[in-house]
């Protein structure tokens, strides 16, 4: 298995354009296909991440940016956040070396866990090599699919797929966006 790297997500994006990119993605959740939960330690990784899916034709919502979220966080924030996740059809997380600081990360899963069931949630695995797995060493984690790199398309570019490891069945990226999931 081979997951996006460091590298890759920073090729995915230039500096002027980073801001434009999260700033489109926090705008509004109506109509998102994916609310994409992160740690705010990774923000410099957020640009290239809704590169990465805006590529495939899938609109994120990340919070980074929301105008909506009271600052500091409030119960209102959660609730917005609740919401927000019940309307997006897929959950993905943002895992990276970051992501065990996180207050956020856990709860955000827990919801979208309690809402949408295992399928519809994924977690991206971000690292500085592609055969990297540490991520997975995070308890609960291994529960769920992860979106990896599954081979050549077309001997040009590369096929994401999410693989769910509780039944070893895999989804080719874009599929597993636009199509019902068990």
């Amino acid at each position: 298995m081979a997951f996006l790297t460091y590298d890759e997500l920073r090729n995915l994006t230039t500096y002027l354009s980073e801001e434009r990119i999260i700033k489109s993605a926090s705008e509004s959740s109506s109509g998102k296909k994916v609310f994409l939960s992160h740690s705010s330690a990774d923000k410099e990784y957020l640009a290239g991440v809704i590169r990465f899916f805006e590529k495939i034709d899938a609109s994120v919502y990340v919070d980074e940016g929301d105008k909506r979220l009271p600052k500091p966080p409030s119960p209102e924030t959660a609730q917005i956040l609740r919401d927000t996740i019940q309307r997006c059809p897929r959950f993905v997380v943002l895992i990276s070396e970051n992501s065990h600081s996180s207050r956020w990360i856990p709860w955000e899963l827990g919801l979208a866990d309690g809402f949408k069931g295992v399928a519809p949630v994924a977690i991206l695995p971000i690292s500085k090599s592609a055969n990297e797995g540490d991520w997975a060493k995070q308890e609960y984690l291994g529960l769920y699919p992860r979106i990896i790199y599954g081979g050549l398309k077309d001997h040009v570019g590369k096929v994401w797929k999410v693989y769910d490891p509780r039944d070893k069945a895999s989804w080719e990226l874009t599929k597993w966006l636009n199509e019902p999931v068990n």
